[in-house]
């Protein structure tokens, strides 16, 4: 995958570790161009590149980037195989034909375990669409010519060519568990050995097919360190299989940790158990840490090597749920049997949620994360992120992310719907943020803090006081400039700007004039710091009164007599409006706003004060400085034209919403795909 925006927490180690490859000719392995032309004519019609738009979590917010990955149609019905890495975590998802037809698409299922992920294709109308065959990975042989399909750096689709370098290449232990492949807390090689190759595949054709010369998906391209590796088609073509019929997979755990067999030990045959899990099936069953397992069921384990291990893994994944199973084990030279009940795999990191009136992201504690934690029970909330001089992050004492939250007010919290329920309490007729306090636990403490749960609305700041004002802008004739224009003793203002059809302006003011006194009162400025000498003079009046100023022009000393008026409201004082789910900030427009842009004073719109980095404005394009004069089909003058469009907008839930704004000389519009979330109080999402 390739990320359009924010950087991709996932694998951050292998893109470090790209390298170029030399190209590879067909001739160099005796395969024709008619083969090639053969393969590449079956699987095209059904190649995609997938654009998304992701979710990540950072500072207590849920951010949205654009990404692109590739992928293959599976199912006459639209069912498209790629990557978890690319689709995993999508709000948004596209998928383009090499044809440059789009289609929109949505998540059917994801497997972080695996780096798999189906998505299905939604055509206004129904319809068959071209697929790709899998063929039988467990043929492949190295040496074999192997084709590498997909969309490169985002690119339009490409093919490129190689052989089979490796069938069960898997990641150094050096790198860290798993070689430092993580997806979602799991370990992607615990089940996966990769299919290398020499075929060049770069960011972007991640999850697109590796395919043999009949054209069958041999492998789903993943990673690259040197050389590529693809998840086995057979494996991938499984794991598809359960995500379309189930929408995810389920899999057995006993709770051991094992490694292959120590290499002085003696041992010829098992794997070595270096760990068990307490209050697992497998500790229940009596499996002891240093035990040698050599037999699950009715199936012999022998683990020499690290490459191994995926089938042992995948073995004990494979078992059924709730059934008990033999365990036959060698113990201090003595076998022993004993019988375990398989329970569920829980996924190793629950889903991640924004709880925007705390200002932090949350999720549930799985069994094992909870263990890790030392904790007695997956009770709590996880803080995963905070954001800065939030609800949270503005609590005396602050919590911090790795902090579990235990109880609100009176309620305790067990999990993310019980927070969100809590939280409705609270804030539902409430107009402003409510002080609660808040249970936690930071390791072995117990604390207590007061959180102000809410979202602040933005008040209306009110006028200042107004006073009287000269409608032009002015720098301080220094001594230097007053030197230079030909009288060392000068001393006042010079007239750099007079806003039209202002008083100044029908009074005759220009830019250039030099203004000596105020009725008979001479200005006596003669430094940068003496900046608000003639502001200060001018507020002394009230506004409506005419003054008299001694203006020197080309040398030539005149009295030119100006109506002062009511200063205007400056920018601080303007109403604002902030939109919670587009993420963005608007404020009515000035004066200075319009004078500055040379806009018409009957110019209408809001300015876009702040658009938050990751969210969906910021996502559509819009940015600090636009003017929007248009919602949808709603014109916009004002703070409360907005306001009101955007909760019209909200209710409709519609698709794509279009922002009409000005940007310097240039008038654009901009379309805003949102992913509406509905608050689920089951699922804690808001």
């Amino acid at each position: 995958m390739i990320p359009h925006a924010t950087p991709r927490r996932f694998l951050a180690v292998l893109a470090a570790a790209l390298f170029c490859a030399p190209m590879l000719h067909a001739q160099d392995i005796g395969v024709s161009a008619d083969q090639i032309d053969r393969a590449v004519a079956l699987v095209k019609p059904a190649l995609v590149r997938i654009h998304v738009v992701e979710t990540y979590y950072s500072e207590g917010r849920e951010l949205k980037y654009e990404a692109s990955g590739s992928g293959a149609v599976i199912t006459p019905e639209g069912h498209v195989i790629t990557n978890h890495h690319v689709a995993g975590h999508a709000k948004l998802i596209t998928c383009t034909f090499s044809d440059k037809e789009e289609i929109a698409a949505e998540l059917v299922g994801t497997d972080p375990l695996t780096d798999i992920s189906i998505i299905k294709l939604t055509p206004d109308t129904p319809r068959e669409f071209p697929v790709a065959k899998f063929g039988d990975s467990d043929q492949v042989r190295v040496g074999q010519a192997v084709l590498a399909m997909g969309s490169p750096q985002a690119l339009s689709q490409s093919v490129t060519m190689g052989i089979m370098s490796n069938t069960e290449m898997i990641l150094p232990s050096w790198m860290g568990d798993g070689g430092g492949l993580e997806l979602d807390g799991e370990n992607v090689g615990a089940l996966v050995r990769w299919l290398a190759h020499d075929a060049d595949i770069y960011g972007g054709n991640s999850g697109g097919p590796l395919v043999n010369l009949d054209g069958e998906i041999i492998g789903i391209n993943e990673i690259r360190l040197g050389l590529s590796g693809a998840i086995p088609g057979n494996l991938a073509k499984s794991v598809a299989d359960i995500l379309i019929a189930k929408g995810s997979v389920e899999r057995a755990w006993l709770g051991l940790d094992v490694q292959p067999l120590l290499k002085h030990s003696g041992e010829e045959d098992g794997v070595l158990v270096s760990g068990v899990v307490k209050d697992s099936p497998a500790d229940a069953a009596g499996v002891l840490s240093g035990d040698i397992l050599l037999a699950v069921g009715d199936t012999p384990v022998t683990v020499k090597f690290d490459e191994q291990l995926p089938d042992f893994n995948m073995l004990v994944a494979q078992l059924p749920i709730d059934t008990p199973v033999s365990l036959r084990v060698r113990r201090e030279g003595a076998e022993q049997q004993m019988t375990a009940t398989p329970k569920v795999r829980e996924p190793q990191e629950p889903e991640e949620f924004e709880m925007k009136q705390w200002g932090i992201t949350v999720r549930d504690l799985s069994e094992m994360m909870a263990k890790e934690m030392k904790r007695s029970s997956a009770d709590g909330v996880l803080i995963t992120s905070v954001r800065p001089g939030g609800p949270v992050g503005s609590a005396k004492p602050t919590l911090n992310e790795g902090d579990v939250i235990v109880g609100v007010g009176e309620q305790d919290v067990k999990t993310v719907a019980d927070l969100v329920d809590a939280t409705h309490a609270l804030t539902e007729n409430a107009a402003d943020p409510v002080s609660v306090l808040t249970r936690f636990e930071r390791k072995t403490g117990q604390f207590v803090t007061v959180v102000e749960v809410g979202v602040e609305e933005i008040t209306d700041p009110g006028l200042e006081v107004k006073k009287a004002w000269l409608p032009v802008e002015t720098q301080v004739i220094t001594r230097d400039i007053a030197k230079l224009l030909g009288d060392e003793n000068m001393t006042g203002f010079r007239v750099t700007r007079v806003f039209e059809e202002s008083t100044a302006d029908t009074a005759g003011l220009e830019v250039g004039d030099l203004i000596l006194g105020v009725d008979g009162e001479n200005l006596t400025a003669s430094a940068p710091e003496h900046y608000e000498e003639l502001e200060a003079l001018i507020r002394q009046y009230r506004s409506g009164t005419k003054v008299a100023l001694q203006v020197r022009r080309d040398g030539k000393d005149q009295d030119i007599e100006v109506e002062l008026v009511r200063a205007p409201p400056v920018e601080r004082e303007m109403k604002k409006y902030r939109d919670e789910d587009f993420e963005f900030t608007v404020r009515d427009i000035t004066f200075f706003d319009k004078s500055s842009e040379k806009w018409a004073q009957s110019q209408r719109g809001v300015m876009v004060h702040q658009v938050n980095p990751g969210g969906w404005a910021a996502l559509g394009g819009l940015a600090n400085g636009d003017l929007i004069v248009q919602v949808a089909a709603d014109g916009i003058g004002s703070v409360e034209d907005i306001e009101k469009a955007m909760h019209a907008v909200r209710e409709r839930m519609e698709k794509a919403i279009v922002f009409k704004v000005l940007r310097g000389i240039h008038t654009l519009y901009i379309e805003i795909e949102p992913k509406w979330n509905t608050l689920d109080t089951k699922k804690g999402s808001a």
